[in-house]
């Protein structure tokens, strides 16, 4: 590719020799290390190129070996620039757009932020601008080093954070500590703590971390029942509390129970047919200015736009500020029809799944499925309960238990 270039912007030709000595003509263009390419045969004669340079030495060498040549394409920069010498305003707008892009590339366009949940790219850009880093800016007055210090700075929860410069983006990637996200405050609770049940099913396991488990595997339990008891007995020597321990309960509870399951969709709907009417214009916008070539005015009763933007770019990192792309209002009409069973189906299980696919995320086992589709007066019904095992308890606050202690009265 390089030599192919270093060819083009010296010139070169392609010429055609005939007599009676082409091989002593080679053999002399050898000798006076006149570079040949793209050699080949032509009936009675040879093709090949050479540049520029080493055509001007072929006159001696032509004298010597009685051999004739005639030019046939004349190729590169010089003959370009010759062709084209009366077209000045040409070259006056190829320099001024190399200068433009020299220009432009001397300046930030596009700063990309990652690495950020908790905080959006719009507040970080803010921040970015009141330390005056803006889209538009010179390269050369930033200082990715006082970026990371300033962001550091202003955000506690960002543990980590680079600023590098790449064409004309300024890349920026932070890592947020999520153990400081911030939760839902919960209400705090004190010693002693009991666990209820908030489901109502069958126990199939029980392990008590702390606390006296009043429930075991196999109990039928309600909604409300006390599982485990947070107020732990001491007895004494003659087995009768002398005092109690209180601890916030702690324990992993399952149970087998059925969770209900409806969803239901109209058999009937509107179905949106596009008629081939449209209407299109191209766009282009540059910063804060945007061109729109094309007529977009309609009278479709029903219509949808959509818009295509791209940046224009050099490279893989020299963003231009400038977007090119398409509008389009695409016109459209509705058809009263019904779902058919096949597509009722479809629909309805796909919901089902993804109702599914939400218990197994929070630890939810799904033994049984019994869950029906049928039609109920225009409507399509998915109704019907799931077996499962899930996770059951809730921690409440309890009251310490002084009426049984040994010598209260």
């Amino acid at each position: 590719m390089i030599v192919k270039l270093i060819q083009y912007i010296r010139g070169y030709v392609r010429i055609r020799i005939t007599g009676y000595s082409p091989e002593r003509f080679l053999n002399l263009c050898s000798h006076h290390q006149i570079r040949l390419w793209g050699l080949k045969p032509c009936g009675h004669a040879y093709e090949m190129y050479l540049s520029i340079k080493n055509f001007r030495k072929l006159k001696p060498i032509l004298r010597k070996s009685n051999m004739r040549i005639k030019v046939l394409e004349r190729r590169g920069l010089p003959f370009f620039l010759n062709r084209n010498r009366k077209r000045q305003a040409f070259f006056i707008g190829v320099i001024l757009c190399l200068l433009l892009v020299y220009l432009m590339s001397l300046r930030i366009w596009n700063i990309h932020i990652s690495g950020n949940y908790s905080h959006t790219d719009e507040g970080v850009l803010q921040f970015l601008a009141s330390k005056d880093i803006y889209h538009g800016m010179l390269k050369r007055k930033i200082d990715c080093e006082q970026i990371v210090k300033a962001i550091r700075s202003e955000y506690d929860d960002v543990i980590w954070v680079s600023a590098s410069i790449q064409g004309t983006r300024l890349l920026v990637q932070m890592k947020e500590n999520m153990d400081m996200i911030e939760e839902e405050p919960k209400e705090e609770i004190e010693a002693p703590a009991d666990i209820i049940s908030d489901a109502d099913g069958i126990i199939t396991e029980m392990v008590t971390r702390k606390g006296v488990p009043q429930m075991e595997a196999g109990s039928e339990i309600k909604k409300g029942d006390l599982l485990v008891s947070g107020s732990v007995p001491v007895l004494d020597d003659n087995k009768e509390v002398a005092d109690y321990q209180y601890h916030i309960a702690d324990a992993d509870i399952y149970i087998q129970t059925e969770i209900p399951y409806e969803n239901q969709m109209e058999i009937a709907y509107q179905k949106k047919i596009y008629t081939g009417q449209k209407r299109k214009a191209l766009l282009l916008e540059a910063g804060p200015y945007a061109i729109q070539a094309g007529i977009l005015f309609h009278r479709f009763p029903e219509s949808e736009t959509y818009v295509k933007k791209k940046t224009l770019r050099i490279g893989e990192h020299f963003d231009l500020p400038i977007k090119i792309g398409v509008k389009e209002i695409r016109a459209y009409t509705f058809s009263d029809t019904e779902y058919a069973d096949s597509e009722i189906r479809k629909k309805m299980t796909e919901e089902f799944n993804r109702f599914c696919k939400e218990l197994r995320k929070k630890g939810v086992q799904i033994l049984e499925n019994n869950v029906k589709i049928y039609k109920d007066h225009g409507n399509a019904v998915a109704k019907g309960t799931l077996t499962v095992i899930k996770t059951v308890g809730e921690t409440v606050q309890a009251v310490k238990d002084t009426d049984h202690i040994k010598g209260e009265e």
